[in-house]
């Protein structure tokens, strides 16, 4: 799974691989969970699609918002980079600068997006054609029309 984007006009970013927690030097932390604990900016494979994945080291894993459920993963990678910012998106729309995170089996492109729900500030999966945010949360995968997207600047 191991690999690294460029963009000429944003510079470079990789994907490192981890596993039970682990998160490498440099990676982006995508918000905080409900107990305070950092969330970091991941992605794993599950039912064929590699997924955008909300990264918990307090949890030990990786957590992925897949077919109206939150599914757990012990090897994933993470996002390392130092130059990304946050940006608003809403049903499905994404800027021309974000960083494509996975696709679909079926080819469609993920990205990564995050949003604040019950005193969590939660990254989980844009996928443009449901134009939604799908987040993995209490076991559910929960959906937003609003959000915000990971851009390279």
């Amino acid at each position: 799974m191991f690999g690294y984007g460029w963009r000429p006009d944003m510079g470079s970013y990789a994907w490192i691989p981890a596993s039970h927690g682990h998160i490498p030097a440099g990676a982006v932390v995508a918000g905080k969970d409900t107990d305070g604990s950092k969330l970091y900016v991941g992605r794993a494979f599950h039912e064929g699609d590699l997924i955008p994945a909300k990264v918990a080291p307090a949890h030990g894993g990786a957590f992925v918002p897949y077919g109206g459920g939150e599914h757990s993963k012990f090897e994933y990678e993470v996002l390392s980079c130092s130059h990304v910012a946050w940006q608003f998106g809403k049903k499905g729309e994404v800027p021309s600068n974000a960083i494509p995170v996975g696709t679909t089996s079926s080819g469609e492109k993920l990205y990564v997006g995050r949003t604040l729900h019950e005193g969590s500030l939660s990254p989980g999966k844009i996928q443009p054609s449901h134009e939604v945010l799908y987040i993995p949360f209490g076991g559910e995968e929960v959906s937003f029309e609003e959000y915000e997207v990971l851009v390279l600047i």
